[in-house]
């Protein structure tokens, strides 16, 4: 019961209903509260006035006269409008509910006996959904009073154990001293002597204590609802048309004589049921609300408790990191002890030996000049010889690296660290969950003669991490499954299968925690095309565009586009260039039984006789410079700097003949945009062609020039601007690279002698926005050169 408390508290006072009237939006207000907030307007503001005169009125205005307009032949004499002329002016204020409230524009009038009536043109705002309503001259008479709301209100508070509290207190209601039997409110004593004094018609009322009051309330009869324009009549037929109660009177001589009326017993009753019927609904989604917030609320505690085991865990994880790196550096000081204890023994080595050797330097010397001293020639002669041999032999022992330090002061130990910071910097934390099984694309999987191209993906609401895929094979004749690719593609294609052959595939996907299960297993049926006739066949696609990425690890990529946008089939004619595809998909569960619901074998069957082999890609968001913004599934790149950026294409060629062509949708302010191919380590801070991994032409207005390692050369006249096309033909074959702009060829061959691996490539600024179109034939220019023997 507490809960139904809010809906028994009128939005203006916070307090519950006192005399509810009902207005024409449903909601419900007090009839004081309903006075309180009584707004007089102009006559020229009123809503007859401003439909009358055509003023102008917001587009809310017309929404809600179309929408919530009481002014038809049902009116009850009393309408809205969208407006409120004098709202800007009036602060808005909020209830104690937190509702919205238009104050009167003056302060209400004090208590009286009688209060006047409003004046003709006043508006009521419904605090609620605001909706403004236009009272008539019976003023907020001409509101129902909703007597089923007070029956609500007096059980609710009878079945109450708290004590009955004044209904006149503003703030915190007092306990109430004494119930007046004829006003029928409970008034403590300061609210008694200020609105009920003892004195003049009010000393006839009886007082009687609050107990007694409510006992009294609950056994008087309950109140009968009459009808708010005939009030000395009972309702007692329903208006049909009008939702609402009517007297015999409004039949005979009201606007509801032309409506359909029901007795209102009946209603009554049909309306009890309705009511009963939608309740039922909305309890049980009650019901599953309740179960719901225990399963939270037990997912709080289970959260908590997960949350601090896994924070043990953690802490213990991090204390055996730290304990075997104090083990680590216990290891690594007696290394550096030993190397310190190494270095002193030598120096204090050689120190001793050379204090050894300089004593006796010295010694050698002392004696020298005392000989030298002597005054007999023949006895100096007879040492001279000896002695001179004495001090060469002394002095080149000092010279043979005795005065060089044997061992250096520096310690020839430098702690490789970076590998362990790494190591921690990438310290985080595993995914404790396998991934779910991958999901093969029916749509993008097919036969080519003796190749199979598969595509998958993850379920779209999985979001554990997948670091890769295993895509397995059967032999063709039912056997044991082989793994064909491991890798993180999501799109592989088979090369070296038998023709007329049928294989099974399926794919699981794996992370640090474990492998998924498999895919539902897909069987693929090759064949081979004996047809060498040219043929053209229409191929119905879808007309919004798919793009198909064929990647495999075992031959070169090809990349399939069924269509452009905006168109539903095109055509595929033989070439010198031809592939031959026939296709059939059948679908099977991991048991090997057919999961098609109507009981298929086999999807629909694509037979496409023969197809140009050209490369569909779009640009590389992976390998792009971050200031590079891309749009158009790929397509379209522009950038957010004023310095040039590079951004490289998906796919990279090394062998056969390639064309694509870039769109130029914005060109401000004379930029230099570059067209190219590039490696896959190009600068992508510089223009294309800065450096020795790209081999570009770059454009202006009026010129363009071809840059390899930043060296310009064949200056052409030719620039570009918005609306033009810039063709790029690579060569591999002839291994040459070709430029064009608007299919006019740019000077002779641009670059020659090219091998390796080449990724289209673009840059450009802020002020250049292109796209980018692949899957295009060879421009007539080239065509008629390869032609030629």
């Amino acid at each position: 019961m507490e809960e139904m408390e809010e809906e028994l508290k009128c939005p203006v006072c916070g307090s519950f209903y006192r005399e509810p009237i009902i207005l024409p939006c449903s909601h419900n207000l007090c009839q004081a509260c309903a006075r309180n907030i009584l707004v007089q307007t102009p006559e020229s503001e009123s809503p007859q006035s401003r439909r009358a005169s055509g003023s102008a009125v917001s587009d809310y205005d017309y929404l809600d006269l179309d929408k919530m307009s009481l002014y038809s032949e049902a009116d009850s004499g009393y309408g809205s409008y969208g407006g409120f002329a004098s709202a800007p002016t009036t602060p808005c204020q909020k209830s104690p509910n937190g509702v919205r409230v238009f104050p009167p524009t003056a302060p209400p009038p004090p208590a009286t006996l009688a209060p006047p009536p409003p004046p003709r043109n006043a508006c009521l705002t419904c605090p609620q959904c605001h909706r403004s309503l236009v009272l008539d001259e019976r003023g907020l008479r001409g509101f129902p009073r909703n007597r089923l709301l007070e029956g609500v209100i007096d059980r609710y508070q009878q079945g109450r154990a708290a004590a009955l509290r004044c209904q006149l207190c503003e703030k915190a209601p007092k306990e109430a001293a004494v119930m007046c039997e004829q006003c029928d409110v409970f008034y403590c004593d300061p609210c008694r002597l200020r609105c009920h004094p003892p004195r003049g018609p009010l000393a006839k009322h009886r007082l009687v204590p609050p107990a007694q009051g409510r006992v009294s309330r609950r056994l008087s009869p309950r109140k009968i609802s009459t009808c708010t324009d005939h009030e000395l009549e009972n309702h007692s037929m329903y208006c049909v048309q009008c939702k609402s109660p009517v007297c015999y009177q409004c039949l005979e001589e009201g606007k509801h004589s032309s409506h359909e009326v029901k007795a209102l017993g009946a209603m009554w009753k049909l309306h009890k049921s309705q009511l009963s019927q939608a309740l039922n609904g909305l309890s049980d989604r009650a019901k599953e609300a309740k179960e719901f917030l225990v399963q939270l609320r037990n997912m709080v505690q289970q959260i908590q408790e997960n949350s601090v085991e896994f924070e043990a865990c953690l802490v213990a994880q991090c204390d055996a990191l730290i304990d075997a790196l104090n083990r680590r550096k216990a290891q690594l000081l007696s290394r550096v002890n030993k190397e310190h204890e190494h270095k002193l023994k030598v120096v204090r080595d050689q120190i001793s030996h050379c204090t050894v050797k300089l004593r006796q330097t010295t010694g050698l010397m002392e004696y020298c000049l005392e000989v030298i001293k002597e005054n007999d020639p023949s006895g100096f002669l007879q040492i001279s010889d000896a002695l001179i041999r004495r001090v060469h032999l002394t002095e080149d022992q000092w010279g043979k690296g005795t005065l060089t330090p044997r061992m250096t002061t520096d310690f020839d130990l430098n702690l490789d660290n970076a590998p362990l910071l790494q190591s921690i910097h990438q310290l985080d934390f595993v995914q404790m969950k396998v991934p779910a099984p991958p999901i093969l694309q029916l749509e993008e999987c097919c036969t080519h003669n003796n190749s199979a191209t598969l595509s998958w993906k993850q379920p779209p609401l999985s979001t554990v991490q997948v670091e890769g895929y295993i895509l397995e094979l059967d032999d063709g004749n039912g056997g044991q499954f082989r793994e064909v690719y491991v890798g993180k593609e999501t799109m592989c294609t088979v090369d070296g299968l038998h023709f007329n052959s049928t294989y099974s595939a399926r794919v699981k996907a794996f992370n640090k925690s474990g492998v998924s299960p498999y895919s539902k297993t897909l069987v693929l049926q090759t064949s081979e095309d004996t047809q060498s006739e040219e043929q053209t066949l229409p191929f119905p696609v879808p007309l919004e565009r798919s793009q198909l990425r064929r990647m495999s690890p075992f031959s070169s990529t090809l990349n399939l586009q069924p269509s452009f946008a905006g168109r539903s089939y095109f055509e595929l004619r033989s070439s010198a260039h031809q592939l031959s595809l026939h296709s059939s998909l059948q679908s099977l569960n991991s048991a090997g039984c057919n999961f098609d619901t109507q009981g298929t074998p086999y999807s629909q069957l694509v037979d496409i006789k023969k197809m140009v082999a050209v490369a569909w890609f779009s640009f590389d968001p992976s390998s792009a410079h971050a200031d590079i913004i891309f749009s158009n599934d790929n397509l379209t790149v522009t950038c957010n700097s004023y310095d040039d950026r590079v951004v490289l294409g998906k796919t990279g060629f090394s062998k056969g003949l390639h064309y694509w062509e870039l769109s130029i949708d914005r060109y401000d302010n004379h930029p230099d945009p570059a067209f190219g191919v590039a490696r896959i380590d190009v600068l992508k801070d510089a223009m294309l062609g800065k450096d020795d991994k790209a081999w570009a032409m770059y454009v202006d207005n009026n010129r363009s020039w071809f840059m390899h390692n930043n060296s310009h050369t064949n200056r052409t006249e030719g620039g570009i601007t918005k609306g033009a096309t810039v063709g790029v033909l690579l060569d591999l074959t002839r291994r040459t690279l070709t430029f064009s702009i608007n299919e006019d060829q740019q000077g002779p061959v641009a670059f020659e002698n090219l091998e390796g691996l080449f990724f289209p490539a673009v840059s450009l600024n802020r002020n250049v926005q292109v796209t980018l179109h692949t899957g295009l034939p060879v421009p007539e220019f080239y065509a008629s050169r390869s032609a030629m023997p």
